[in-house]
């Protein structure tokens, strides 16, 4: 079997949601996203590609894992509930960077405002749910592999999963807003600049063309955060001219309006 037919054998044989493995277009751009991971071009995956669980992800992670299709060093993450294909030493040095450096922008995206702000990184919710996800990160460096997924429970029980999933995938920005006032958020019908990164995989010799990468900025505050998409612009291209098995890297912008956007 070549390389792509091992992938898509053990993501229709891993991942599937009652009845329903995922189609060969689905497993070929999880295939992808989770060998981008494992290059440390973005660190981590957040599993949406179906309604397969923690422990089925697991399954098909060990499966590449033993077929030597991807590194020992990936695990999964259970975090209540949401499941994510982890690179430990890219991720936990990512969110380091980011704050050390101040390389995140923080939107407030709070019902209450009548616009986005950019939000202080160090107020007290966001610097103690940083500090809580590091300690998560670090206390990865002493597990060995596992068979199992890693569960995340009470102590992440007040995070803004918004933010802390924007941290997780490696992105410039992050959206956050006061959990305590509303789950809702005031972006509606507000001009989203959207950027997205896309690469085309190849093993043996075929090529699959993916998205890399997706996120949002409000138009309004794409001259504040720009310093922070063009660092994590040239870091990209940076980490993938280190490699050779993801090809013709593309970053694009195009902005959206939606009457609701669901964070």
């Amino acid at each position: 079997m070549s390389t792509q037919e091992l992938f898509v054998a053990a993501a229709r044989k891993c991942l599937r949601a009652g009845k329903k493995s995922l189609s060969v277009p689905q497993s070929l751009d999880l295939a992808a996203q989770v060998s981008a991971v494992d290059l440390g071009l973005k660190p981590a995956l957040l599993y949406d590609s179906n309604g397969a669980g923690a422990d089925q992800v697991q399954q098909y992670l060990s499966s590449l894992q033993s077929l030597q299709l991807v590194s020992k060093s990936l695990l999964t993450l259970d975090l209540n509930g949401n499941t994510l294909i982890v690179n430990p030493l890219t991720v936990r040095s990512n969110v380091e960077r980011l704050f050390r450096e101040n390389h995140v922008a923080v939107i407030d995206v709070c019902r209450s405002l009548e616009k986005p702000a950019i939000a202080d990184p160090l107020r007290a919710e966001l610097k103690s749910t940083t500090q809580q996800l590091l300690l998560l990160l670090r206390a990865f460096d002493q597990q060995e592999e596992s068979e199992k997924p890693h569960r995340v429970g009470d102590e992440s029980e007040h995070w803004n999963l918004c933010t802390v999933f924007g941290l997780l995938l490696g992105y410039p920005v992050a959206y956050w807003f006061d959990q305590t006032e509303s789950f809702e958020n005031c972006l509606s019908m507000t001009p989203l600049t959207v950027t997205t990164a896309s690469a085309t995989w190849r093993t043996d010799a075929a090529g699959h063309t993916f998205c890399l990468y997706s996120f949002s900025v409000p138009a309004v505050l794409l001259k504040a955060a720009q310093s922070n998409l063009e660092n994590w612009r040239l870091r990209l291209q940076e980490r993938f001219q280190q490699q050779n098995v993801l090809t013709d890297l593309r970053v694009c912008q195009s902005t959206v309006t939606l009457p609701s956007v669901c964070l």
